[in-house]
């Protein structure tokens, strides 16, 4: 056991020297090399502290609903990176962060150390791509951008992460919108001259599931966009348990051989066998022949304390006061490995040519329901002018509105349907391929184009604009322009893609019953109320701010269950 006080790792954090910018990483083929030439792995540790899981049906992956923000943390990361060097690594993933937030002095400290960061750009439950009903929409792409826009001016981002665990064996459905995210983060950080890696981490399962989940993230679709690939793909493995044969990886060597890009282990180091401490005899393996001819490194789970399925994966144990850290044996045995890697140096980077990309994997009703047409980049401009031309529209009751959000869609588009309308404007399906015109939309706008085509379904009568409350006439609408229309006009080409600018600024959440003076409410637009200019009401919530994370659908899983 080792215990040190918070006020000696911020001495040994200060005498760190300070050293110049990180070299870049970059990707040639299926390898990660530095701006010298040489071969890059990643040879870190998961970095988060674990937030507060509700059990229950509306939480079948038991994600949490809260994070902390650990790169936020000025002082726990004075705490905690002299630890960090002592266990060798060179990156941390972080999973979420609020953007908000300031983290210069975090990212400072993880820089001057050599550590880079693997970062992931969801939020729990309503942050990510949802597992079982998937959208690419608005909200989550500004989410994402906001994040790398807060993150591009650090010099030790190595990559951004589009989605965790998101797919699952019998859950597939999310891969085109996965694929579309890895798309436009791709063409937005070429648009800013970034050189962080796009990359996506899987959760472990049938060999079939997981090759087709890789290979669809990398497949060849060059006819329809030629960057809608990732360029990091991540694996939480837990395949090796203990003193394991090193003939462990074998099989999974094999099956990604000739894979066309970067590969590593997203998560690794199980617990499932007990072995108390953890002996890490996967590690020389991982980073020695043959398994350097395929993968770049990986990442152990995980410095915080973090359960899973009964088992304890921490390493480093915070005091009451968080002042002071004590580590176990799993941390000592990690990092004597860590530390006694040498790093191989080939192949040379002008011999790693480029792979070309597979076909992507046939859509098969059984084995993988998945359409290889993905879905548009979502529009800030055409939703918003939607949002302004909408009849009757959703007024949040309250800034942790989103669950709310959730329940009312059905019951309006029940009512929608039962009045003689259609939800399909609304509605995205990744196994067949089709997106509706407003599938891009944030929810609130969807809400509110449920709630206009009822209104106008029953001839515009008050009561039809009333939702127990939740609802509104916008009068700045034009009178004779109805829901569709305005669809049709706001949203001419609905399948378009393209490089989504920066995101537009969020502005405070204020429910409806709020005072006239504070009845802004939150948007992603400009603010202003006329239709048709592209901009976004204030009411529409576009951005969903971190008080709104609480919500009724669930994204991706923020902790693997190993």
């Amino acid at each position: 056991m080792l215990n040190v006080l918070g006020l000696a790792a911020t001495a040994l954090l200060v005498s760190v020297a300070t050293v110049g910018a990180l070299p870049k990483v970059s990707r040639t083929g299926k390898y990660l090399f530095t701006e010298n030439g040489a071969r890059f792995f990643i040879k870190g540790i998961a970095y988060q502290t674990q937030g507060i899981v509700i059990s229950g049906p509306n939480n079948p992956l038991n994600q949490p609903s809260t994070f902390v923000d650990n790169l936020a943390d000025s002082a726990a990361c004075a705490r905690d990176v002299p630890f960090l060097q002592k266990l060798g690594v060179n990156a941390i993933r972080a999973y979420s962060v609020n953007s908000s937030l300031d983290h210069d002095s975090c990212m400072g400290a993880l820089s001057s150390a050599g550590i880079y960061v693997i970062l992931d750009l969801t939020l729990p439950l309503n942050g990510s791509v949802d597992t079982t009903q998937p959208a690419w929409s608005t909200n989550t792409l500004d989410q994402y951008l906001r994040t790398v826009d807060a993150f591009e001016k650090y010099d030790n981002i190595l990559a951004y992460n589009i989605g965790n665990e998101v797919m699952g064996p019998k859950a597939t459905q999310a891969a085109p919108f996965i694929t579309a995210a890895a798309r436009d983060i791709r063409a937005y950080l070429n648009s800013i001259s970034s050189s962080a890696l796009v990359g996506y981490a899987a959760i472990d399962g049938p060999s079939a599931f997981v090759d087709d989940t890789a290979n669809y993230l990398a497949c060849d679709r060059s006819a329809t966009s030629a960057t809608a690939s990732i360029d990091l793909f991540g694996l939480n493995n837990y395949e090796w348990c203990g003193d394991a044969a090193n003939t462990t990886f074998d099989a999974m060597n094999a099956r990604f051989a000739n894979y066309e890009v970067a590969a590593y282990f997203s998560e690794f180091g199980s617990e499932n066998c007990n072995p108390n401490p953890r002996v890490w005899t996967e590690i020389p393996v991982m980073f020695s022949a043959p398994m350097t001819n395929v993968w770049s490194g990986g990442l152990a789970f995980s410095y915080f304390s973090a359960l899973s399925k009964g088992h304890e994966f921490g390493m480093a144990v915070v005091s009451a006061d968080n002042t002071s850290i004590t580590t176990n044996g799993d941390f000592d045995n990690l990092a004597a490995k860590f530390n006694a890697v040498s790093f191989a140096n080939s192949p040379p980077q002008a011999s790693a040519t480029s792979v070309s990309p597979t076909a992507c994997p046939a859509s098969d009703a059984a084995a993988w329901p998945v359409a290889t047409v993905l879905p548009p980049t979502p529009d800030d401009a055409a939703c918003g002018c939607l949002a302004n031309a909408l009849s009757c529209v959703f007024q949040p009751p309250s800034p942790d509105y989103m669950e709310l959000v959730g329940s009312l869609i059905g019951v309006a588009c029940g009512l929608v349907l039962q009045a003689g309308g259609s939800c399909v404007d609304i509605m995205s399906n990744g196994t067949t391929g089709t997106y509706g015109v407003l599938a891009m939309c944030d929810p609130t706008i969807k809400l509110s184009y449920l709630f206009s085509s009822y209104y106008e379904l029953n001839h515009r009568a008050s009561l039809a604009c009333d939702f127990s409350g939740n609802a509104t006439l916008n009068s700045a609408a034009p009178p004779a322009l109805g829901a569709s229309a305005a669809a049709t006009s706001c949203i001419p080409s609905p399948s378009a893609i393209f490089t989504p600018p920066a995101p537009p600024v969020l502005l405070p959440v204020a429910p409806h019953n709020a005072s006239a003076s504070n009845t802004s409410g939150s948007g992603s637009g400009s603010g202003s109320s006329q239709p048709g200019n592209g901009a976004a009401p204030r009411w529409a919530s576009m951005g969903m701010g971190l008080g709104a994370v609480v919500g009724c659908v669930l994204g991706g899983a923020l902790w693997t269950l190993a």
